[in-house]
């Protein structure tokens, strides 16, 4: 059996949607949070590897309903099922389109459009099937960047199912890509996956934690970061984006809301990097910074 992943899940009215999100991402590996209709109650969930620090959670959410007026939310703090991810994404995710990026899981069969370049995807716990806000607003962001320019050494930090770094294989077939994760599982699939596309000789794969990898700090500067993980990450790795990117170098970041995007750019001006466009859509953000 595989090691449990933990839920950590609550519902929160508008006004405190933002605060408690960032409350808790500290405690998880990834978070999302969904208007559930226009102007009504959020639905807040964190995934976490390990067992939740309950009191601490508690606390710090607590704390930041007070700061907005509201009630601490009622908490469902629980271990997810041992479930088989890998048959249960393959049944419940349809291709999706963004763009030239065509991504389907291995089990359908439906021609790719034409002129499309096609992803096999198959995520089973990694992040990144393609549906979530954030990876389609990175998908779109490497799409412009790429017509303008052909980065040839480039990093997808955090991985998670590899599917960015395989899109900017495909899309730039003079790249090499180091894409990384901290979750092992993550790294397994994304090898996986770079094998099914067709793409494992330009992909190399490895388990680390932010830039730490002794592969990620050799094979620096990039022309191309890709990091889609959350605001908290990104603020904290910002020196070391700005030592690994090569002058002239390029970064997409994302992972991060709407009400975060101050800070990560406030994080990210101090290291003399410089916001060159920024993308939108239900609720999530995608930065793209430039290094002169």
């Amino acid at each position: 059996m595989s090691t449990p992943l933990w839920r950590i899940a609550m519902t929160a009215p508008a006004r405190a949607a933002d605060a408690l999100s960032a409350a808790l991402e500290p405690y998880v590996v990834a978070l999302t949070a969904l208007e559930e209709s226009p102007g009504g109650n959020w639905t807040i969930e964190g995934l976490s590897e390990d067992e939740p620090a309950r009191p601490a959670i508690v606390a710090a959410l607590a704390l930041a309903a007070a700061t907005v007026g509201t009630p601490p939310p009622d908490t469902v703090i629980e271990p997810l099922p041992d479930v088989d991810w890998l048959s249960l994404n393959r049944q419940s995710f349809p291709p999706i389109r963004e763009g030239r990026v065509w991504v389907r899981s291995s089990h359908v069969t439906e021609t790719k459009p034409a002129g499309s370049i096609e992803l096999i995807v198959d995520a089973a716990r990694a992040f990144g099937s393609g549906s979530h806000a954030t990876t389609a607003l990175c998908l779109r962001a490497l799409q412009d960047l790429v017509r303008r320019r052909r980065p040839r050494r480039v990093l997808d930090l955090g991985c998670g199912s590899g599917i960015l770094a395989m899109a900017t294989a495909k899309l730039v077939p003079s790249s090499r890509i180091v894409a990384v994760d901290l979750d092992p599982p993550s790294v397994t699939t994304a090898a996986e996956n770079a094998r099914l596309n067709g793409t494992a000789t330009r992909i190399r794969t490895a388990v680390s934690r932010g830039w730490r990898a002794p592969l990620v700090r050799r094979t620096a500067p990039y022309d191309l970061v890709l990091a889609n993980i959350l605001a908290g990450p990104l603020c904290a790795m910002a020196p070391d984006l700005a030592n690994g990117l090569a002058p002239g170098g390029r970064a997409i970041l994302s992972g991060l809301m709407y009400d975060q995007e101050t800070r990560v750019l406030a994080a990210h001006r101090v290291q003399g990097l410089r916001l060159l466009s920024r993308y939108r859509r239900d609720g999530w953000s995608a930065l793209v910074f430039g290094k002169n």
